[in-house]
């Protein structure tokens, strides 16, 4: 199974771990994921919000190459999705932009491959069956709820999730784990985004919430798929603990990272190490529970 593999700027800086755990989890499944030569950035979020154009002839340049290989393309950044998936549609819908953006990029862009966040490659393209036949350190009872954002699943017209508010597609990937789906009411809220940089009590609030509302459901740690959402709810717990006297000590995942752990790759393979919430002993009580080794531990 292969498809065209845009990593973003992120996946090398910041959200370092939902690379490196990508290419693990993939290597794991047989997903061939061809990284697209010579990519640029998506846009996001500078260009959608000063130049239309600019938008969407950012995100159609990687997608004309990977269309030219006759590939689909898996996204793994959220922000990044939304900017290819929104670019795709417009191109679709309209002769004219078509032939205005193909001619800005100087290449021939059609639309014809298909967008998809890596989330829903994984979660929707590869069997469970597949997924459970890797794990060998399985997350038995791990109460992890799952955090969506807004990006993955809106506007739903363009973002085409399975559901919009209550998107059930990482919350498989962590039961095919053996970890413990929690129910909760914050999958799809905003994690405040930059608000944390340019408004930040307005951010910090946001952020706070999302928090409350695991804890109070009862979760050990937080699964997502976007790399700005994992910034904002691993760094900023800290800081909002001290402004509200919580007491938020919340390890927070990629969903690739708690894949890549259960197939049974290292706690410094993966880069559990790097996060800012200790994240390694609730993963060593986990793995207790059921007698797995604690690789990396």
């Amino acid at each position: 199974m292969r498809y065209a593999y845009f990593p973003g700027c992120s996946l090398g800086s910041t959200g370092i771990e939902f690379g490196t755990s990508n290419k693990l989890v993939a290597q794991k499944l047989g997903l061939d994921l061809w990284e697209i030569p010579d990519w640029n950035c998506c846009g996001a979020s500078a260009a959608h919000l000063t130049n239309h154009t600019l938008a969407l002839a950012l995100p159609a340049r990687n997608l004309a190459i990977a269309e030219k290989e006759g590939l689909d393309i898996a996204v793994p950044c959220a922000a990044c999705f939304a900017r290819f998936k929104a670019t795709a549609e417009a191109v679709k819908a309209s002769e004219e932009t078509k032939k205005k953006i193909s001619s800005i990029i100087e290449m021939d862009y059609e639309a014809k491959g298909e967008v998809l966040s890596l989330l829903d490659v994984i979660g929707k393209k590869i069997s469970v069956e597949k997924i459970k036949a890797n794990v060998a350190k399985p997350l038995t009872g791990m109460k992890v709820v799952s955090y969506y954002g807004c990006l993955l699943v809106r506007p739903p017209k363009i973002a085409q999730s399975d559901d919009p508010e209550n998107p059930m597609v990482m919350d498989d990937l962590m039961a095919a784990l053996g970890a413990e789906p929690v129910d909760w009411g914050y999958k799809t809220e905003c994690c405040g985004a930059s608000h944390v940089v340019t408004k930040p009590m307005v951010g910090k609030q946001m952020l706070r919430d999302i928090l409350y509302n695991a804890q109070a459901n009862g979760a050990e740690a937080i699964a997502t798929a976007c790399p700005l959402c994992m910034l904002n709810l691993d760094m900023r717990q800290k800081q909002i603990n001290a402004k509200w006297g919580t007491n938020f000590n919340i390890p927070i995942y990629y969903f690739t990272e708690l894949m890549a752990l259960a197939f049974g790759y290292s706690f410094k393979d993966v880069g559990v190490p790097r996060h800012f919430v200790p994240a390694e002993k609730l993963l060593q009580d986990v793995f207790s529970r059921t007698g797995a080794r604690r690789e990396g531990a």
